[in-house]
């Protein structure tokens, strides 16, 4: 399960709306419950973090995104953390660390 694509006009948010955009702290608030559901649900083994940039700029930073999954992971194992940020992604879409550095 991807978990990201928030800054969207269609995920219900006003962030696009507001003069200052959200911190990563209110984002992380905000989709905490969410996300934590489809962890527990699926497994961190089954879900990654992703983000929908450039599209996402009109509502929240880049940095800040990242950091609000950073916020929302931070009392979670660290096999945990490496499977949403990083394992299930590169498992997933089968990106081995000799494709990477053909780069």
């Amino acid at each position: 399960m991807k978990l990201g694509g928030v800054g969207s006009l269609r995920s219900g948010y006003d962030w696009h709306e507001r003069a200052i955009p959200p911190s990563s702290e209110e984002l992380a608030a905000a989709l905490k419950p969410y996300f934590e559901w489809c962890i527990e649900k699926f497994g961190s083994n089954r879900c990654l973090f992703e983000s929908n940039f450039p599209v996402e700029r009109q509502s929240n930073g880049y940095v800040t995104l990242w950091n609000a999954f950073k916020r929302l992971t931070q009392n979670y194992s660290a096999a945990e953390r490496a499977a949403l940020f990083h394992d299930t992604a590169a498992r997933v879409y089968r990106i081995s660390p000799e494709q990477r550095s053909k780069r």
